[in-house]
């Protein structure tokens, strides 16, 4: 997900600057004019699709391609096709390879811990887990970024962490997750959070050289994944065309889907835009009740609109004299 969003968000280093690094006050949303009319359907196009992309990595993974392996060659795709379009700003880049390996990490590990968190478990859970990023962006801005926070930072983090504790809760046991896929929506939404905050402390360089970044972080892991596990290349030699097919359309969607989030962030507001990138839970909550047959109950239901409601008012919990700083 080179979101990004998801995945996207989610992704490829310029998913919203996290969007509490806005001033302390309520703006009113911006006029949507014709100017803007297409950023922002390419913003709710790249949401949507990282709403339901969840479903072919499912039809995937029931044709025998595991998680790893088909996110190894739909990211793999884009990497080659498009990487080279980026080789001019990778050299003028050169000078942050350390931070954009970091990015590219902490970016892959976020797109193959979603693959398999999806594949595995609930995909409203999984994504509301996921979608706890600002409370952990929070952690590490204030060590990377030297950024604080104002009471209403910390009362937007309390909400946040209580969404989760409310959604997680079962009588007798600790509010924690409960299976492996709900732990790699977490360990997701974490290293979201941390590409964010690398992708913002790498302000000088290049949309294209941040994308080119979270590819190859998302087919490194995903080769030594495989490297760990070479059974899974199994399904290589018995694939039918179908399948190649259809690895070939998801590698599509996520180039795609990449573009489409560079281009709408450069044009509409951070703050805007993580209010469109939410589409996603929305997508994904009816895809998962058509396609899956999964159900939320009331417990869950609250936990989710706790979690939005801390993701909606993000946008003003940076300290008024660091944004004074920074924009003074």
């Amino acid at each position: 997900m080179c979101r990004g969003f998801s995945a996207g968000l989610y992704t490829c280093g310029r998913l919203p600057e996290p969007s509490f690094f806005k001033p302390d006050i309520i703006r009113p949303m911006p006029a949507l004019t014709s100017q803007r009319a297409l950023p922002v359907a390419s913003l709710v196009y790249a949401a949507a699709l990282w709403g339901v992309i969840w479903y072919p990595y499912r039809l995937l993974d029931e044709a025998g391609v595991g998680g790893v392996a088909s996110g190894v060659f739909s990211y793999a795709l884009p990497l080659v096709l498009m990487g080279w379009l980026h080789l001019r700003d990778l050299r003028k880049a050169r000078g942050h390879w350390l931070w954009l390996s970091a990015l590219g990490l902490a970016a892959g590990w976020t797109n193959l811990a979603y693959v398999l968190g999806v594949l595995e478990g609930e995909v409203v859970r999984v994504l509301l887990l996921f979608y706890l990023s600002p409370l952990w962006t929070v952690l590490f801005a204030r060590f990377l970024l030297h950024e604080r926070l104002n009471r209403a930072g910390w009362a937007v983090m309390a909400l946040a962490a209580g969404g989760a504790l409310t959604m997680l809760w079962r009588p007798g046991e600790w509010p924690l997750p409960a299976n492996r896929a709900e732990w790699l929506g977490l360990s997701a939404g974490v290293m979201f959070a941390l590409s964010n905050v690398i992708a913002r402390h790498l302000d000088g360089v290049t949309e294209g050289a941040k994308a080119v970044a979270v590819w190859g972080g998302v087919v490194v892991l995903g080769v030594v994944g495989l490297a760990l596990r070479p059974a899974d290349l199994d399904f290589a030699s018995t694939a039918p065309v179908e399948v190649w097919a259809l690895l070939l359309a998801v590698g599509v969607l996520i180039g795609s889907m990449t573009y489409a989030v560079q281009y709408g962030l450069a044009r509409v507001p951070a703050n805007q835009a993580i209010v469109v990138f939410l589409f996603e839970l929305v997508v994904a909550a009816i895809a998962a009740y058509f396609l899956s047959e999964e159900r939320m109950g009331l417990q869950e239901w609250l936990g989710a609109a706790m979690i939005i409601t801390a993701s909606l008012f993000s946008g003003h919990m940076e300290d008024a004299q660091a944004q004074e700083t920074r924009h003074g």
